[in-house]
Formats: structure tokens, C-alpha cells, sequence
């Protein structure tokens, strides 16, 4: 049986991170887990999928829009029969499945999403006949599969599933199937770079050979060490180490690699990497595709004509690499020579640019330093100033030196107990509109909710991201959180500051220096001043950017109001989600600029006053829109006055729609007009004073004071269509009833 020998401080913070789950009670019980693994085999395994075939195999085992199916339960499913404990595989594009069906049309599509392939149904079915067979001869090679196996015994299982299972072992969606039926076998990182990445964290060279099952044997090692389930571990360490692997980075800190002209001494007191080629200039508003590489290229020919042509690419790829390819949370080496460090740093902001002659090395990023020991690092890596370092022997001395250098501040106190798992009892999904919203801001990042006034619009926008942001960051909904909670969501106090949910309203004055940054007059020993201050936008996406595991939301109340392209500016260019992370130059503080993927955006849009038609073709293709209408059922049977008030808004819609014209659809009234207090109004004096007060003049805007046309709308006894009048007396004898 596999052994493994922790270090001591891993070993303690792991223990310690455990036993704060215990005392909060939050992690299931090992009678509950046994629960999920028997609910998911009882429904997937391939005793049921063996007796399955047709139509049925296919929608069983790859049709998301049954909450039934097999890939639903293995990549969205969190509740009550299988919590989101196992492993995430979300991410990427429906491709990843090998098969799937898109939901605007019904058609089977395989392939890739530049070479998609139609599918008739019976060769959608012959694809998931091949799934499901390949998927029990997994199941039958890891039958065999001893558990605690060794290195030499997952290189071998990986072999045979490779052979057994060819399409669906060294896809995520398998993998995540076979653990959930081998949860003593298999762990729940389901993709080979996260357990590289953890077992590096863990001080442990990772096995030579690659795969999705080699790694597998170190993970349960550990676990029984621990004694501990494999999901509370996996739990364990994404808390520990972060949800998401980053990567390291050599920098070199001398003019010429090994020659004078050593850079470091800066380098540290400033907080900063940096590289060299000051002659090429700021390439902060250089964009990230072939025309910035050829742009970078000019300018290096330019500015060093007599450079190698070899060096000139290599030039090339070291400047473009430290633009785009490193990322905030990324690993520094500060080097003098191929293997000297001198410091070791983390990734804390983008790119900036130091004009010259005051410096030499002007193209910066910021940096943590986390240990400041000289050593040499075992493997040479190439020889260019920046490069990707990617050889475990030389990360895992890395991690080495960053665990066993003091830190302010302990590791276990950082970490917030709702972090680490979903409590006791999981979240049932949403449903109904909050969960389409919810799918929309999932796929696109944001999503407009428009209809005609009193439908409920941002009630539904406030109320959603509420419950989202709660979830995200408590694992609780909005109503079970307490109030110092609700502060972080609400941002309440000491936290607004850093809110969850932030609320803006466009209007005509509204405008870019409101939204992303603008200069603002300012009091001062001298007389009035300007100062440049960041918009509402700018300040939810650095505080996003500096909490990456939240989730934080922007409600724009009445988006159609303002003018938008004014007022989103260049955003437009990086709201889009296969462009989040993109930076752009803004160009008041001519800082660079990115939206982060933990951003969301609802927006409300009252179709009366504007037509989504008319808005920006550019926002229209970046926002999701989801329409409210009139609701009816929403008042229930209420009687008022002897009048059913549904029925009657029902019929009053009708009319509107009749005899309003084109638009009528967009002009109806809302249910939300006869809520107090989200009931509906029972008391006629009460719906007397609305009728008068907020429904007939927003009826004559409708019809431009045409009597003839609200006559017939509302009738003769409300109105006079040939002296132009309404019988406001009417509404006082009601109201003295």
C-alpha cells in the first residue's frame, strides 16, 4: 500500500483546517456521503445504463435539459441527492461532452465549436451506445483495480483505460463519472493540471507519466494518512491552496544575462519585475492577437536593427509572455543566471510602464515578494529573461522555500469556514425566473430583464443577485444568512465599501466618469481641484479582481435611460465572457483595465419608455434579455370590491393591446401596481387611489390624451370621450367608502 510522508506544516495546517470544518459541523458525515455515491449508482451505474437503449440511452445520458440526465448530475446537480462536493468539471463548451443537443433547436451536434457536426437522432444514439459501453468497461478495469495501489499500479490502470475506454476515460465528464463509483480509488480532481498543481502545493514530486488516473494513488495515500474521505481532502486543499492552479515565472534581474547591470536591488524595494527594452516604448493599449505580436515585432526591429533574426523572435515571445501569458496570482523567480534566485514573488497587478532614462527596465508588474532566500534552483530552463518555468522538480523547490518562509498571519485563521463546503444540508437549485436569470448571467455575464412597467423587474433583479451572491459566498440562501452576512452582500457599513451587490440607476446625465472614471472637482488648500476618481463600475471590478473566489453583481436600474454608448465607453470591447481578463487602456488614467469573470451585470429596461430594438446593436449582442410580462396568477383569487382582480387586470391588458396600436404589447400594466407589501391590495379605497393616481395617467400617456381610444379601454363609465373627461368624482365617493 502507497505511503506518503507530509511535511510537518502541511501536515498540521490540514489537520487544523479539518477539525474547523468539524467544529462548524458543515461537512457531511460518511453515512451521508455513502448515501450520495449509492443515489448516483443507483440511477447511473452501468446496471441501469446496460438497460437503456434509443431515444432513452440518449436523453438518459446527454440531454441538459433533463435535470434526470447523466451529464446535468454531473456537472450542475447540487442538492439535496447530490451536492456540488465531487469535483467541479464546469467550464469550457458542450463539445466537451462529445455529444450534445442545442437548446434553440433540438439538433445533435458533435465534433468541436470551429468544426461542429450535425446529427440525426440515430446517429446521436450510436454515440451514446459507444459512451455507455466504453463507460462499463471502465467500471469493469477499475473492479479490478487494487485499492491502495501504487505509482506502478495507476500507470497500469491508466493504460487499460485508456484501452478499455479510448473516448471517455480522458474526457472530464468520464473521469468524474468513474470517481463518483470509485470514490476509494479514484480522487475528485478530474483534471491532470489541478492534481499536478496540488500535489506540487502538497511537496510532492508528481508522478513522470501523464493521464487522468496516474496521480490518483497519491491523493487516497494522503487521505488515509489523514484519515479523511477523499472529497473532504479534495475540499481541503482547494481551500488551502486556491480553487485554481497559477503558474511560475522566471524573471531575470540583469541587463544581459550574467554581465553587470544587476536590476534586483530595485526590483525589491519597489515591489515590481521587470524587463528591459525600454526603446520600445508603453505597450499598454496593445491588443492581444497577431496585429500586437507584429505591432511588438516592428518594434524591435526598429528600435535594435542589428539583433539576430533568432533573437528577435525569442525577443518577441519573452515581451508578449509578460504582457498577456502572466497572470495576477501567478509565482515571480527573480534570477541573476540560469538558475540563481533571489527572490520569490507573487503576481499582485498588470502591466505598467516606466517612462525612461529613469529606468532601464520599464516595462513592470507589481509584485509580493514571499522570500527573499538566494539558492539555485535544480534544472536550467532555457535562457530568455521571461519564461514559463514547468519542471516539478524546480516548482516543487519553489513551493519549498515559499511554505517555510515566515508570513504574517496564519493560513488556517485566512481561511472563512464558507469557503470550504456547502453546509450540512445543500442548497436546493433555484427555479422559476430566478433560475433563468441565473442561466443567463452563467452563459453570457450579463442579462437585461425588460417589459412593460410594474412587472417586477428589479424586484426580480434585486432578489436574484441577492440569493446568487449569498450562495456564492455563504453556501446559505439570502434569508438564512445573518445580518453580519447580509453586510458583506449588502454592504452594510463597515462593508460597503466592499459589497457583493452594488445598484446604480442610468439617466440622461449620467455618464462614463460616473460608470468607469472621470476627473470630479474637489476641495483643496489652494482653491477647487480635480481629482480623478474611479466610477461605480471600475470599483465592483477591483474589488472582484482582489477577491477572485467571490462573486460580485452590478444591478443597473433602468439601463435604456442613459446613453450608453457614452456611458460603457471602450468597456463594451472586454464585457463579452470569452473576453473577460482582457485588458484594454483606459485612456483618462491610462491605466490598463479588465472586466474579471467574477463580475455580473443585471440590467432593468422598461419597454414603455424604449423598445430593446432601439438600443445599441453592440450591447445587445453582449447582454442576455429575458422578458416580463403582466402576471396575473401573481394576484391570486383577491377579490376587491367584488371585483376579481386578476381577471379584471387580464381584461384591461386586453384592451390595451386592442385598441393602444403598434407597441401595445410593451405599454400593458404590470401585476406590481396592485401589490403592497408583495400581496395583492384587497381594500377598494386602496385600489380606488392607484386606479386614479397610477394607472389612468399612465393610460393617457399611452393613448396621447386620445379620450376616444381610453374611452374605449376603460369604458363609458370611467370615461367621456366626447367632452374629454375623466370621472375623478368617482374616485373620491370610493375612497370615502
Amino acid at each position: 500500500m502507497t505511503t506518503i510522508e507530509l511535511d510537518e506544516r502541511i501536515y498540521r495546517e490540514l489537520n487544523a483546517l479539518q477539525k474547523k470544518l468539524e467544529d462548524a459541523e458543515q461537512q457531511p458525515s460518511l453515512q451521508q456521503l455513502e448515501q450520495y455515491y449509492y443515489t448516483f449508482r443507483s440511477r447511473f451505474g452501468p446496471e441501469r445504463l446496460a438497460n437503456l437503449d434509443g431515444e432513452a440511452l440518449l436523453e438518459t445520458m446527454h440531454d441538459f435539459s433533463n435535470r434526470n440526465s447523466l451529464v446535468y448530475w454531473l456537472e450542475f446537480k447540487n442538492d439535496d441527492e447530490l451536492p456540488a462536493i465531487f469535483g467541479s468539471i464546469a467550464g469550457g463548451s458542450s463539445f466537451k461532452y462529445g455529444i450534445f443537443r442545442r437548446k434553440e433547436n433540438g439538433i445533435w451536434f458533435t465534433g468541436t465549436p470551429k468544426k461542429p457536426i450535425e446529427l440525426s437522432v440515430e446517429q446521436a444514439i450510436e454515440v451514446s451506445r459507444n459512451h455507455r459501453d466504453q463507460l462499463i468497461r471502465g467500471v469493469e478495469v477499475l473492479a479490478e483495480m487494487p485499492i491502495g495501489g501504487n505509482d506502478k499500479d495507476y500507470g497500469h490502470l491508466q493504460q487499460d483505460m485508456d484501452h478499455a475506454a479510448p473516448d471517455v476515460s480522458k474526457l472530464v465528464w468520464g473521469r468524474k463519472y468513474f470517481s463518483l463509483l470509485f470514490p476509494d480509488k479514484l480522487d475528485d480532481f478530474h483534471n491532470p493540471t489541478y492534481e499536478r498543481f496540488h500535489l506540487i502545493k502538497l511537496l510532492q514530486l508528481p508522478p513522470e507519466t501523464d493521464g487522468r488516473y496516474v496521480m490518483s494513488g497519491r491523493f487516497l495515500a494522503i487521505a488515509r494518512q489523514l484519515d479523511m474521505p477523499i472529497c473532504h481532502l479534495g475540499t481541503l486543499l482547494n481551500a488551502r491552496d486556491g480553487g485554481t492552479p497559477y503558474r511560475y515565472w522566471r524573471i531575470a534581474t540583469t541587463n544581459e544575462l550574467n554581465t553587470p547591470g544587476d536590476h534586483w536591488h530595485f526590483m525589491k524595494e519597489g515591489n515590481y519585475c521587470a524587463i528591459r527594452w525600454p526603446e520600445i516604448g508603453d505597450l499598454s493599449n496593445i491588443t492581444n492577437d497577431e496585429v500586437g505580436r507584429q505591432f511588438i515585432r516592428q518594434h524591435v526591429l526598429t528600435c535594435y536593427p542589428d539583433m539576430h533574426p533568432s533573437l528577435v523572435t525569442k525577443t518577441v515571445k519573452q515581451i508578449s509572455a509578460f504582457l498577456w501569458d502572466i497572470n495576477i496570482g501567478d509565482i515571480i523567480v527573480a534570477t541573476i543566471g540560469k538558475t540563481a534566485t533571489l527572490g520569490i514573488g507573487k503576481v499582485t497587478g498588470g502591466y505598467t510602464f516606466e517612462a525612461p532614462p529613469s529606468d532601464s527596465f520599464p516595462h513592470r508588474r507589481t509584485v509580493e515578494w514571499l522570500s527573499l532566500e538566494k539558492w539555485d534552483y535544480p534544472v536550467s530552463e532555457g535562457d530568455l529573461t521571461a519564461i514559463k518555468l514547468t519542471n516539478d522538480s524546480n516548482l516543487l523547490e519553489i513551493e519549498k522555500r515559499i511554505l517555510h518562509t515566515p508570513h504574517p498571519g496564519s493560513l488556517i485563521d485566512a481561511v472563512s469556514i464558507s469557503t470550504l463546503v456547502p453546509p450540512s444540508q445543500p442548497l436546493a437549485a433555484l427555479t422559476g425566473l430566478p433560475a433563468r436569470i441565473q442561466g443567463v448571467l452563467e452563459r453570457k455575464g450579463q442579462v437585461i430583464l425588460y417589459g412593460p412597467p410594474g412587472t417586477g423587474k428589479t424586484y426580480w433583479a434585486e432578489n436574484t443577485v441577492c440569493e446568487l451572491a449569498a450562495r456564492a459566498s455563504f453556501k446559505k440562501t439570502f434569508d438564512q444568512l445573518a445580518d453580519d452576512e447580509r453586510a458583506v452582500v449588502l454592504g452594510d457599513g463597515d462593508q460597503r465599501a466592499n459589497a457583493r451587490v452594488r445598484v446604480c440607476t442610468f439617466h440622461p446625465a449620467y455618464g462614463y466618469e460616473d460608470f468607469l472614471e472621470g476627473w470630479r472637482p474637489q476641495p483643496g488648500n489652494d482653491g477647487m481641484q480635480f481629482v480623478l476618481r474611479s466610477g461605480i463600475f471600475k470599483e465592483l471590478c477591483d474589488s472582484a479582481q482582489r477577491t477572485p473566489q467571490e462573486k460580485f453583481f452590478l444591478i443597473i436600474d433602468e439601463i435604456n435611460r442613459g446613453d450608453i454608448p457614452r456611458i460603457f465607453g471602450e468597456l463594451l470591447t472586454v464585457l463579452e465572457k470569452d473576453k473577460r481578463n482582457k485588458f484594454i487602456l483606459l485612456p483618462l488614467s491610462r491605466e490598463p483595465f479588465s472586466v474579471p469573470p467574477n463580475v455580473f451585470i443585471i440590467g432593468t429596461m422598461n419597454t414603455a419608455d424604449r423598445s430593446i430594438a432601439l438600443l445599441d446593436a453592440a450591447l445587445r449582442r453582449r447582454f442576455g434579455f429575458i422578458e416580463l410580462l403582466p402576471d396575473v396568477n401573481t394576484l391570486g383569487n383577491t377579490l376587491v370590491g367584488g371585483i376579481p382582480l386578476g381577471p379584471w387586470l387580464d381584461a384591461l391588458n386586453r384592451r390595451i393591446c386592442q385598441h393602444v396600436g403598434q407597441n401595445a404589447r410593451n405599454l400593458q400594466v404590470g401585476h406590481a401596481y396592485f401589490l403592497e407589501r408583495g400581496q395583492p391590495v384587497s381594500d377598494f379605497a386602496i385600489f380606488a387611489r392607484i386606479l386614479q393616481e397610477d394607472i389612468l395617467p399612465l393610460l393617457e400617456e399611452y393613448c396621447y390624451e386620445d379620450y376616444t381610444k381610453l374611452e374605449r379601454i376603460l369604458g363609458t363609465g370611467l370615461v367621456n370621450g366626447k367632452q374629454q373627461l375623466l370621472r375623478h368624482d368617482l374616485f373620491e365617493l370610493a375612497q370615502q367608502a
